[in-house]
């Protein structure tokens, strides 16, 4: 199957600013946020500085590796690769700094913007450790791993894998309730930001429903994520048309596979062929005697 990724620039407002780099996420997090003194200011001393860690004793602050983090910010977002350097770089130099949580959610969007899904499980799994209520990497991981289940896995691998992504999915959705709204967002901006949160979790439930072959308890959360998602997913009406097509609701399959074959995707050509597959399973349907 070929599924489309969660491409960066659908996120790219969160990835902005709304979880990683500001009180908000610190707060969220139930961890103070990571904190960058003035260099003017020297009424801060290194133990006013809070730092974002969850280890027993918290590393000293340094000049150059908030330098370091400066130029990993400023970097711009669309520059994927440049930042991803930029974050591999600086948690090599500084593997147990106060800011890595937010490298790793970062990582997550990045590598999966690039397709990396083996380095963004690994980051994704690094930042849960130290943010365990981050919605957006919970929505990522819960949505992603069961789009990309290598074939090579075996049953027992894939049923552990689904397991962790549907309860990321649900922690995702619980956790999208408690973020705060950090300042110069507007409402319509944090409400589209959750929105897009929410719509990754409901098509991770519905992934996983559909790799469990419970087509009926898929359909829900599709419609679900499709419903909430600012930019339609191919992918969702597409296994909409599916499960649809298997619970034997052609009607709904014609008008998901229609919606999918509208978007242009790499699906297009799957999904005008399903349409004309849900319409002949239709008559068929109709023509059998009651």
């Amino acid at each position: 199957m070929n599924i489309k990724q969660w491409t960066l620039a659908g996120i790219v407002f969160v990835v902005g600013g709304l979880l990683t780099g500001n009180p908000a996420y610190g707060q969220a997090q139930g961890t103070p946020p990571a904190t960058t003194p003035a260099a003017s200011d020297k009424s801060k001393s290194p133990a006013a500085v809070a730092p974002l860690t969850m280890d027993a004793e918290q590393p000293p602050v340094s000049a150059d590796e908030d330098a370091a983090m400066k130029v990993f910010r400023d970097a711009p977002q669309t520059d994927v690769a440049k930042k991803l350097k930029l974050g591999e770089d600086f948690l090599q130099k500084y593997p147990q700094s106060r800011y890595r949580a937010e490298v790793y959610s970062w990582q997550v969007k990045g590598y999966m913007s690039a397709g990396q899904i083996d380095k963004m499980a690994d980051a994704g799994e690094k930042e849960l450790a130290l943010a365990p209520n981050d919605a957006q990497t919970l929505a990522i991981m819960g949505s992603m791993l069961p789009r990309s289940m290598p074939n090579s896995m075996t049953e027992e691998q894939k049923q552990k894998l689904l397991a962790e992504a549907e309860a990321d999915s649900k922690k995702a959705l619980d956790s999208v309730s408690t973020l705060s709204k950090p300042a110069g967002v507007t409402d319509e901006q944090f409400s589209a930001a959750k929105n897009q949160i929410q719509a990754m979790a409901y098509s991770g439930l519905g992934l996983v429903a559909f790799r469990r072959s419970k087509y009926a308890d898929a359909i829900p959360s599709l419609e679900q994520s499709a419903k909430l998602d600012p930019n339609p997913d191919p992918v969702n009406y597409f296994l909409l048309g599916v499960c649809n097509e298997k619970a034997s609701h052609f009607e709904d399959a014609i008008a998901a596979f229609t919606k999918c074959a509208a978007i242009p995707n790499s699906l297009q050509a799957t999904c005008k062929s399903g349409i004309d597959e849900a319409k002949k399973l239709s008559a068929t349907q109709l023509s059998v005697p009651k």
